[in-house]
């Protein structure tokens, strides 16, 4: 029995960066997206004060954790402290993994001498995201293990497990909470930190570390051989009930399911996973004398597909519902409730039936100064005449809450506005080469740093004719106000440098640059109206601090 410190009331994501403290992590990494974002925040707090409650003294040997500028950025960075030897985090959203896929694909091949364990939060729903995308596919594409815990308490204890199989077979692996496990609360004993794992240190290995086409050949090999073995691995046998009727589910949808089947007098058989690739013997195990089987799971009928593979590779003929049959909900969260009415249509309600909450559309906090530049553009576009040629190409953040003013025409991803706008601009340049079309793009200074550059880079390279409006509000505000490289100020409390946004747009090539104070409307129309009247990349800096954040007086 592992000795408990004391009990702590958690979030998911306090949790899971407890666990990582308490598996040995020497090196977090990651990009602010919910709802992934505390897991980092919490690491640097524990990190700062209270390391694990007094069990840890690091010294000068202490933890490091940094957000990197993308969640390219941090799979790098972890990747090469990694490869000497270090237990790394990374933690984003399941769209950050879009756009660290190339390192982390690439990682995977040319496998690490220490351990890395990615934490992508998916969002069923979608609650704050554009899409509704299951990180486990990804995962299976790129044939990397896959750790998925149903509750606070488990995601905690799960991180050891995670870093010990990540180093064990020296490939990262990813752990997929969702936003129910990331975000409720729950009482967690803490346990003694690991001892003993330092970091293993660099070592020069003739290539070993240099993706290499023909390494990257015998390395998928092994990749196959790997997956193969945990997928068969011995599982312990398990009692077969009764009940001709199981339910097989994984993640917060498991907690689901044992809400839903206080409700209902019926006996079913219960197969949680939580981890991939999906040990067959303990699925076989399951099916054994079982008629038909219910698959629960949010997002995309992972389990419910290798359930069909793994019934026809071994001759098993039973009936399986999920979602390919319409029984359980294609898309968005699952709940209690849903179960209820899926498992036991006439079972009694319940004692507390809340109404349905009002919609509650978002909107732009007030004296937020994204709406004093939204205004500005708008009224010099207005003042000009051109209010039916104006394209407003936007982004992903707080002003992608300009569409209440009619200031977002677009928005696809994080740092595509300046592209699109381009785009845009090519096509109806090609269907009517007199077009009048004005083309802004607006960006938050943190979405800049993250992904906008490359987008500028772009823009001046291949002759663009837009303007790009840089909302500059100090810090990261719709996740939670993190720090980023313009305001001078690390996650662990550093100063430095200030990275100048307009230094930066220049070095690309920019020649019409223009910073101004957004709250100084006639100033600010004044400067839209001038770059209206120029052509090529133009840049506007939009300066006003947030309001939640700091009042507006920055």
């Amino acid at each position: 029995m592992l000795r408990c410190i004391e009990t702590r009331l958690l979030m998911g994501n306090e949790a899971i960066a407890l666990g990582a403290l308490r598996a040995g992590l020497h090196i977090a990494c990651g990009y602010p997206g919910t709802p992934s974002s505390e897991i980092l925040e919490t690491v640097a707090r524990e990190i700062s004060s209270s390391p694990l409650a007094g069990e840890v003294g690091w010294g000068a040997n202490k933890p490091y954790c940094e957000w990197s500028v993308n969640e390219k950025a941090a799979a790098e960075t972890a990747a090469g402290a990694a490869i000497a030897g270090a237990r790394v985090l990374v933690t984003m959203k399941q769209m950050g993994l879009n756009v660290a896929a190339d390192p982390v694909m690439s990682i995977n091949y040319v496998g690490i001498k220490g351990a890395m364990v990615i934490v992508v939060a998916d969002d069923p729903g979608p609650i704050s995201s554009q899409t509704e995308q299951d990180t486990r596919h990804f995962a299976e594409f790129a044939h990397i293990p896959v750790f998925d815990p149903s509750s606070p308490e488990e995601a905690y204890t799960m991180m050891e497990e995670a870093f010990a199989l990540s180093e064990k077979l020296g490939r990262p692996v990813i752990v997929r909470p969702t936003t129910r496990v990331s975000h409720s609360y729950s009482s967690v004993q803490m346990l003694p930190a690991i001892e003993g794992l330092p970091v293993k240190g660099w070592t020069k290995d003739n290539g070993k570390w240099v993706i290499f086409p023909r390494a990257s050949y015998l390395n998928h090999i092994k990749i196959v051989e790997q997956e193969r073995e945990l997928s068969h691995a011995e599982a312990q046998r398990r009692g077969v009930a009764v009940s001709r009727k199981g339910i097989a589910t994984g993640g917060v949808s498991y907690t689901y399911v044992q809400e839903a089947l206080k409700n209902t007098n019926e006996e079913y058989r219960l197969l949680k996973i939580n981890q991939y690739p999906i040990n067959e013997n303990l699925v076989l195990d399951f099916l054994e004398g079982l008629d038909e089987v219910l698959v629960v799971e949010e997002l995309d009928p992972v389990i419910e597909d290798n359930l069909f593979r793994i019934c026809g590779k071994h001759h098993v003929s039973i009936t399986i519902h999920g979602k390919h049959d319409k029984t359980v909900p294609a898309a968005g969260e699952l709940s209690t409730d849903i179960l209820i009415k899926t498992l036991c249509a006439s079972a009694p309600p319940r004692e507390l039936i809340l109404p349905p909450l009002p919609p509650r559309p978002p909107v732009l906090c007030q004296g937020c100064p994204h709406h004093d530049s939204f205004t500005a553009v708008k009224d010099a576009v207005a003042e000009m005449g051109l209010a039916d040629d104006a394209v407003y190409s936007g982004d992903i953040g707080c002003y992608t809450l300009g569409n209440t003013l009619g200031v977002t025409d677009t928005c696809l991803c994080m740092g595509a506005g300046i592209t699109q706008a381009a785009g845009i601009h090519r096509a109806e340049k090609i269907r009517d080469a007199n077009s009048k079309m004005v083309n802004f793009a607006f960006i938050g200074d943190s979405t800049f740093f993250a992904s906008g550059v490359s987008g500028v880079i772009n823009a001046v390279y291949n002759g663009a004719d837009e303007i790009i409006c840089v909302l500059d509000n100090s810090t990261t505000a719709m996740t939670g106000g993190q720090e980023h490289p313009g305001m001078g100020r690390t996650l662990m409390g550093k100063t430095v440098e200030k990275i100048s946004i307009a230094n930066i747009v220049k070095g690309c090539g920019v020649d019409h640059v223009e910073t101004v104070n957004c709250r100084k409307h006639d100033e600010a129309v004044a400067v839209v109206k001038k770059m209206i009247t120029k052509t090529g990349v133009r840049v506007i800096i939009f300066e006003g601090a947030c309001v939640t954040y700091f009042g507006g007086k920055k």
